[in-house]
C-alpha cells in the first residue's frame, strides 16, 4: 500500500501544475510559442480588427457568434486541439446563414452580405487545414475591410484601416517566411513600408482616375439606409426625439458676415395637410412640387437684406434642400438645376444619399406677395372633421373678439406667453383630440407641439395656414469660420396668409422659450447624463460646464478637420478634377486624355519606388557565385550540403574516404576550398573583396577551374 503524499508534495504538485499553460498562459510561454501558433495567432488578431469596425451596425448576435468563434479559434491555438470536424461546422453555418435570411428578409443587400461574410471569415478561421486556406482568409479579410467604407468614411476609419492594413500584411508576411523569422516588430515596420510603397500610386488614382457622377453600378435597396434627418411629416414627438442628436446636418460657408440668429431660419419642407394628429405635405402638393416648372426668381431683395451661402449638406435620404428664408433661386447640383416650387420649396431631382455641396442666394428681408387661388385657400383651411371641438371653440370666441386677422394671431401669441406653457423634450402623450389636449389640459410641448396647435387655430380661425418644417440656429466654428447646423437644431414654424403681406412667419415656440431662437437647444433645456445622476442646468457654473466647455473646444477642432476632410477628400467631385487639372495647366481634358496622363504619371511613380528598390538589392558575389555552384554540382551527386556546414566541414565530408568523388576530383575540391577560404577569410579579402565586391582576375579564373576539375 502506498503511503499518503505529504504536504510538501502536494505543494509542489500544486505549483507545477499552476505554472503548466494549461491553468497559466504567462508573457515568456506566449513569446516561446511555436511559430505556427504565433503566425495564427497574428492572424486571428487581424482578423478581429477587420470585424471590429462591423460590430457597430451587425445583429447583436451576430457580432457574439463571431465573438465567439475567434475567441474559440485562439483556444484551439493555444491548446493545441484539432480543429472541428466538418460535420459540425457545415450544419452549424448552414443554421446561422438562414438566421440570417430570417434577420435581414433577403439573401441580397448590403447588410444582409456583410453579415454572410463576417461569418463565412470566422467559419473560414475555423477549417484552416492548409496552407490555401491561410491565403483565403486573408484574402476574404482584405474585401471585408473594403466593406467598412459603406459606414463611415471619416478619418477615424481612414487611421483604423491603415492599422487594420499593417497587421493583415505583417500577418502575411509572417506566413511567407521559410527559414527565421525576424521579430515581429521588424514585420511590422516591414508591412508599414510595403503600405507606405503603395501611397504614391494610390494618391494619383485618387486625382486622376477619371470620375464619374455617381456609382459605377446599381446599389442594392438597402445601400442608404440608417439616414438621419428631417422626414416629409410631423407628429407629436417627432422633432423632441431628433433634436437628442448631436450628428451634422449641414454646415454653411457665408460670403458675407453670418445673419444673427433670429435670422437663421432653414426652410425645408413645407405641410399643408392635417388628419388630426399627422401633419404631411399632401397628395396635391407634392404632385405640384414634382410637376412644376422653375420658379421664376423672386425680386430683388433690398439693399443689405441677401445673403450668399455654399452649404454642405449631409446625406439624409430625401430629395429637399436648405437654405435661408426665402432663397431666390434653385441651385445647381452637381451641374443639374433643382427645382425652386412655389412655396420656396428647393427639391433636388434624386434623393440625398451622399454628401453634395450647393451655392444659394437668399433674401433676409420681406417678400413680395404672391396670388393665392381658392383651391390653395381652401388647402389651407382644411381640418379633419371630428377633431379638437375644443380648439375650434376657442378659435371662434377668438375670430369674434378680433379687430382683424393680424390681432387674432397676436392674441394667439399672446395666449402661449401668458399661460403656464413649458417648452420641454419630455412632453406627456396626447389623446385623440391631440391640439385640445395640449392647449387645454397638458400645455407642455416641443417645437411640432406649439407649430401644430397654432396653425389648427389659425385655419379653425378662418385664416390660412401651414407648418413648415426645418432647422433654426447654427453655431460658428471658431477654427474654419463655418456654420455647423445639427439635427438638435431641428425645428418647425408656422407661416400665415395676412393681405396684402402675403405669408407671414410666425414662430409660437418664440412665444414660450424666446431663448430657443436666440442661442442653441442646449442653452434653454437642461440635459441629464448618467441617468440623471449629473444635471446640466442652463447657464449653471461649476466643474461640468467648464469641462464642457474644453470638450467643445475639442469638438470645434476635430469638426473643422472633419470639414477639411470632406470638402477636398471625400468631396472630389468631377468639376473638381477638372478644377485641379486646370491648376495644373491642362485645359479641355477629356476621359481619354486623363487615362493618358494618368497611365503616364503612374508609370513614372511606379518606377521611382521600384528602380531604387532594384538599384539597392545587393549585387551577387563573383566567389560567392562560384562556391554556390560547387555547392550545385555536389548536390546533384547526392552531396549536398547541410545547413551547418562551413566550407572547411563541407569540404572534409567531400573528401573523406567514403566519399564516391574520385581522386582527382577530392584534390580539386581540396584546393578549391583552400583558395576560396583563403580569398573570402584571409587577410587579403578585407583590401581585395570587403568593399568593392571584387578579385582578382586569376582568382576568379583559378576557382573557375578547380570547380571544372570536381566535374
Amino acid at each position: 500500500m502506498k503511503p499518503a503524499p505529504t504536504a510538501a508534495t502536494l505543494h509542489q504538485l500544486r505549483t507545477e501544475l499552476e505554472n503548466k499553460p494549461l491553468f497559466r498562459i504567462s508573457s515568456t510561454y506566449v513569446k516561446t510559442l511555436p511559430r505556427d501558433k504565433s503566425d495564427t495567432l497574428l492572424l486571428l488578431g487581424a482578423c478581429g480588427m477587420v470585424l471590429l469596425p462591423h460590430f457597430l451596425h451587425l445583429s447583436w448576435w451576430i457580432s457574439l457568434i463571431c465573438g465567439g468563434l475567434l475567441l474559440w479559434r485562439a483556444w484551439i491555438t493555444l491548446r493545441g486541439q484539432r480543429l472541428p470536424p466538418m460535420w459540425l461546422l457545415l450544419p452549424l453555418a448552414a443554421l446561422i446563414m438562414g438566421a440570417v435570411r430570417l434577420d435581414y428578409g433577403s439573401w441580397f443587400g448590403r447588410e444582409t452580405g456583410v453579415a454572410m461574410l463576417t461569418l463565412l471569415l470566422t467559419f473560414k478561421l475555423l477549417e484552416m487545414r492548409a496552407r490555401r486556406d491561410l491565403f483565403v482568409a486573408l484574402l476574404l479579410s482584405f474585401f471585408l475591410l473594403l466593406t467598412t467604407f459603406f459606414y463611415s468614411q471619416s478619418i477615424l476609419s481612414l487611421l483604423w484601416m491603415i492599422a487594420t492594413l499593417t497587421l493583415l500584411l505583417t500577418a502575411q508576411l509572417s506566413f511567407q517566411y521559410t527559414g527565421d523569422m525576424p521579430p515581429l516588430r521588424q514585420r511590422l515596420r516591414l508591412g508599414g513600408v510595403i503600405l507606405a510603397m503603395a501611397l504614391p500610386l494610390t494618391l494619383i488614382l485618387f486625382l486622376l482616375f477619371p470620375r464619374i457622377q455617381g456609382p459605377l453600378w446599381g446599389l442594392p435597396g438597402d445601400a442608404h439606409g440608417g439616414r438621419s434627418g428631417l422626414s416629409d411629416s410631423m407628429a407629436p414627438g417627432n422633432l423632441s426625439q431628433l433634436a437628442l442628436s448631436d450628428d451634422i446636418a449641414f454646415r454653411v460657408k457665408f460670403a458675407e458676415t453670418a445673419p444673427a440668429p433670429a435670422k437663421r431660419y432653414w426652410r425645408g419642407v413645407v405641410l399643408n395637410d392635417f388628419d388630426g394628429r399627422t401633419w404631411t405635405e399632401g397628395r396635391r402638393s407634392r404632385a405640384a412640387a414634382d410637376t412644376a416648372g422653375h420658379m421664376q426668381p423672386v425680386a430683388a431683395p433690398a439693399p443689405g437684406a441677401e445673403t450668399h451661402q455654399q452649404i454642405t449638406l449631409e446625406p439624409n435620404g430625401q430629395r429637399w434642400l436648405f437654405a435661408l428664408e426665402t432663397p431666390q433661386e434653385a441651385p445647381l447640383l452637381d451641374g443639374a438645376r433643382t427645382r425652386l416650387t412655389a412655396d420656396h420649396q428647393i427639391r433636388a431631382p434624386r434623393s440625398i444619399n451622399e454628401r453634395v455641396r450647393y451655392d444659394v442666394i437668399s433674401n433676409l428681408g420681406p417678400v413680395p406677395a404672391i396670388q393665392l387661388t381658392a383651391d390653395d385657400q381652401q388647402q389651407m383651411l382644411a381640418l379633419p372633421p371630428g377633431f379638437n371641438p375644443r380648439t375650434r371653440e376657442f378659435a371662434a370666441s377668438l375670430r369674434n373678439t378680433s379687430a382683424n386677422d393680424t390681432a387674432l394671431v397676436t392674441a394667439v401669441l399672446r395666449f402661449f406667453r401668458r399661460e403656464n406653457f413649458s417648452y420641454t423634450l419630455e412632453p406627456p402623450l396626447l389623446g385623440k383630440n391631440s391640439v385640445d389636449d395640449f392647449l387645454f389640459s397638458s400645455r407642455a410641448g416641443f417645437c411640432e407641439h406649439y407649430s401644430s396647435s397654432f396653425v389648427v387655430l389659425m385655419r379653425a380661425a378662418g385664416i390660412p395656414a401651414r407648418v413648415v418644417t426645418g432647422y433654426q440656429g447654427g453655431e460658428i466654428n471658431p477654427v474654419d469660420g463655418m456654420m455647423t447646423v445639427r439635427q438638435s437644431d431641428a425645428h418647425a414654424w408656422a407661416e400665415v396668409w395676412l393681405p396684402p403681406r402675403g405669408w407671414v412667419r410666425v414662430d409660437p415656440t418664440a412665444a414660450v422659450a424666446p431663448n430657443r431662437i436666440e442661442t442653441r437647444l442646449g442653452n434653454v433645456l437642461p440635459r441629464s447624463f448618467f441617468g440623471n445622476l449629473l444635471d446640466a442646468a442652463p447657464g449653471q457654473s461649476n466643474w461640468w460646464s467648464a469641462l464642457n466647455d474644453g470638450v467643445a473646444l475639442l469638438r470645434a477642432n476635430w469638426e473643422a478637420l472633419g470639414n477639411g476632410w470632406n470638402q477636398w477628400v471625400l468631396n472630389y467631385t468631377p468639376a473638381q478634377q477638372m478644377g485641379f487639372m486646370h491648376w495644373l495647366g491642362f485645359d479641355d481634358m477629356d476621359w481619354r486624355t486623363l487615362s493618358i496622363l494618368m497611365l503616364a504619371i503612374g508609370t513614372v511613380a511606379v518606377a521611382s519606388v521600384t528602380l531604387p528598390l532594384l538599384l539597392a538589392r545587393s549585387k551577387s558575389k563573383p566567389l560567392d557565385t562560384v562556391y554556390s555552384a560547387l555547392c550545385a554540382q555536389m548536390a546533384r551527386r547526392g552531396l549536398a550540403r547541410n545547413k551547418h556546414e562551413g566550407p572547411a566541414t563541407y569540404g572534409r565530408r567531400l573528401c573523406a574516404s567514403d566519399s564516391p568523388l574520385s581522386p582527382a576530383a577530392k584534390m580539386a575540391v581540396q584546393r578549391f576550398m583552400a583558395l576560396y577560404e583563403s580569398l573570402q577569410y584571409g587577410a587579403e579579402s578585407g583590401a581585395a573583396y570587403g568593399t568593392s565586391h571584387k578579385l582578382p582576375a586569376p582568382s576568379i579564373a583559378q576557382l573557375k577551374l578547380l570547380l571544372s576539375q570536381c566535374r
